[in-house]
């Protein structure tokens, strides 16, 4: 191997020395060091920018590293055009000031972490950001960046319906239990979002002798990062002898002369329920009850002889039928002539009790919402008044997106009723990863 020992080599002609020719490897051994005062190009290498980028726009070039100060604005930078395999890019926050105005960027046909979209916003204050260009499929890669952040987070949409726990009926000429507040959403989340599934418990029936109201039903929700919190109230009580329904998602039905009691409440557009109806007025004659709101209907108002039904509910095909829930209780009679008693609203309404036909309250039923039936007679031996039903919650995501990452032990259904959506039905609390 021939050896040359020279402090320089220059070109023959021109200004461009060529090592070799193509096939050939130039070999650096071990120890030695590339030292560069000039400008080097194909070696992958940062060219770090004496200008700081000051400006709301910037175009950088592969293999740059640039300074980036938002003091006065925040900046859109916009990538290479047409990178290569390797290629680099580094910016970095010259004075900590990203966190007030973040750096945007503009991908110019790329991809960045496999996605086309959204734009990646940094804007954590000090942040230095590296990124390599890993081709087509993956495209812009970060191997450093301070927030350690999926830049660019997915979504999808999500329906959702949450319906609160029914309300018990009241004893002694006792009103129809309100029905569970009633509610829809669809919302957009980003891939990684947990979602918090929480079920109300219905109302316990009121039991033993005497007279008393029924027991309010318990709020149900969805809630998670970066969601609008849906909550769906508990229904209101049934009225006890004389004392008006309480008001929640759907009201109570008022119990003897007492008043129903208000729906939607509190109040939310659209409305998730509606008022109780209210007792016939008259203990000497009249000896009936309202009965409780439903979702989509106010609970009947107690006459002569006929206890005010149960307000109907409202239907959702969230699971892939139709399928009515939150029905208000219906009211209860004491006596009186004929052997009409009050129906439960559609959408799991408990039925009325009525004293003189032996005709036990009805409870709402599980996972619907529904409101239990009021109850007549408040003797000795009476029976108890109609227990609210249990609310439930459904959420509903298209198949392709469906993560399977749950807790609570939803009942799980893909291609539900042929929809392409895989639902989620909870019977008590849990939560499901987006």
């Amino acid at each position: 191997m021939s050896k040359i020992e020279v402090d320089q080599v220059d070109p023959q002609s021109g200004t461009t020395l060529t090592l070799g020719t193509s096939g050939d490897t130039v070999s650096i051994p071990s120890g030695v060091t590339l030292a560069n005062a000039g400008t080097a190009t194909g070696f992958a290498s940062i060219d770090w920018q004496s200008t700081i980028v000051t400006g709301a726009t910037h175009t950088a070039s592969a293999n740059q590293g640039i300074w980036i100060n938002t003091t006065s604005n925040a900046c859109t930078l916009t990538l290479p055009g047409s990178p290569s395999v390797g290629d680099q890019l580094i910016f970095s926050d010259f004075l900590r000031t990203w966190g007030s105005n973040a750096v945007t960027l503009t991908l110019n046909g790329s991809k960045f972490q496999g996605n086309t979209s959204p734009d990646p916003v940094y804007d954590t204050a000090g942040e230095t950001v590296h990124i390599v260009y890993s081709g087509s499929t993956q495209g812009w890669i970060p191997i450093n960046d301070g927030a350690v952040a999926f830049e660019t987070p997915q979504s999808y949409s999500i329906d959702f319906l949450v319906v609160g726990g029914g309300a018990s009926g009241g004893k002694g000429i006792g009103g129809g239990g309100g029905a569970g507040g009633f509610r829809t959403s669809t919302q957009t989340i980003n891939i990684g979002t947990a979602i918090t599934a929480t079920v109300g418990d219905g109302g316990a029936a009121s039991s033993g002798a005497g007279n008393a109201s029924g027991t309010s039903g318990s709020n149900s929700s969805i809630s998670g990062s970066g969601l609008t919190t849906i909550t769906s109230a508990g229904g209101g009580a049934g009225g006890g002898y004389t004392v008006v329904g309480t008001a929640g998602g759907s009201g109570g039905g008022g119990g003897a002369v007492g008043a129903g009691g208000a729906g939607d409440t509190p109040s939310v557009t659209p409305a998730q329920g509606s008022a109780g109806g209210s007792a016939s007025g008259d203990l000497s004659s009249n000896t009936t009850s309202g009965g409780g709101g439903g979702a989509g209907a106010v609970g009947g108002n107690g006459s002569s002889n006929v206890a005010g039904n149960g307000g109907n509910g409202t239907a959702s095909s969230i699971t892939g039928a139709s399928v009515t829930y939150a029905g208000g209780g219906g009211g209860s009679r004491h006596s009186g002539s004929g052997t009409a008693k009050a129906t439960g609203g559609t959408g799991g309404g408990g039925e009325g009790g009525y004293s003189v036909a032996s005709v036990t309250a009805g409870d709402g039923t599980a996972n619907t919402g529904g409101g239990g039936g009021g109850n007549g007679y408040s003797g000795p031996n009476a029976e108890p008044s109609g227990a609210g039903g249990k609310g439930v919650v459904i959420i509903s995501v298209p198949d392709a997106n469906y993560s399977s990452t749950t807790t609570g032990s939803p009942t799980v259904a893909t291609n539900a009723g042929g929809t392409g959506k895989t639902v989620l039905t909870f019977t008590g609390t849990g939560s499901y990863t987006a």
